[in-house]
């Protein structure tokens, strides 16, 4: 017989996953789309669509993640340490409330009411937090993750960092072609 608090632990378990996976897609998404490596036959308001629905995704995963984890009794995890990382539960946990909060202070100004108020520098710097919380995510599963050691997690988080760097490098070397163009 399976109890609750086995099904509270694959839940939060599997809200994790998804919610890392859906992270890595919003940021691969989000630099295609600004680097203009989307191509032609998809217009760009799709990939934006996209990437921000990715984001929204990605949010709500999250949430879930935090809701399982808190009402699986067996993890000991308080109210409080869903939004303030300590050293009650160690900082395996206080990653993830960090990378918590760097995803909504991405996500929630991207929504296009606050968004058209914002200047578009500042929520482009708001908007690169994005990198900093995938890798904060990465920290957080590989050192709070129930079977972090296995072979499965350890080839699934080197290709999840894989798929995450080829956009960042694509990105960047655009950015120093078009320095070296204009000088």
């Amino acid at each position: 017989m399976v109890h609750m608090n086995d099904w509270l632990w694959y839940l939060t378990r599997s809200t994790g996953i998804v919610a890392a996976v859906l992270a890595v897609a919003a940021l691969v998404w989000g630099l295609f789309f600004s680097a203009r490596n989307t191509g032609t036959r998809l217009k760009p308001n799709w990939w934006l669509a996209l990437h921000n629905w990715l984001g929204g995704l990605t949010l709500g995963f999250i949430a879930a993640h935090m809701l399982f984890s808190f009402l699986d009794t067996d993890l000991g995890v308080r109210f409080i340490d869903l939004f303030v990382p300590g050293d009650y539960l160690g900082w395996a946990i206080g990653w993830g409330v960090i990378a918590f909060w760097l995803f909504a202070i991405v996500v929630l100004p991207s929504m296009a009411r606050i968004r058209r108020r914002l200047p578009r520098k500042a929520w482009h710097v708001v908007h690169l937090l994005g990198i900093p919380a995938v890798v904060l995510t990465a920290v957080h599963a590989y050192q709070a993750g129930s079977d972090s050691l296995s072979l499965y997690f350890t080839r699934g988080l080197a290709l999840l960092i894989g798929i995450a760097v080829y956009p960042i490098t694509i990105r960047l070397l655009g950015l120093a072609q078009r320095r070296r163009a204009a000088a």
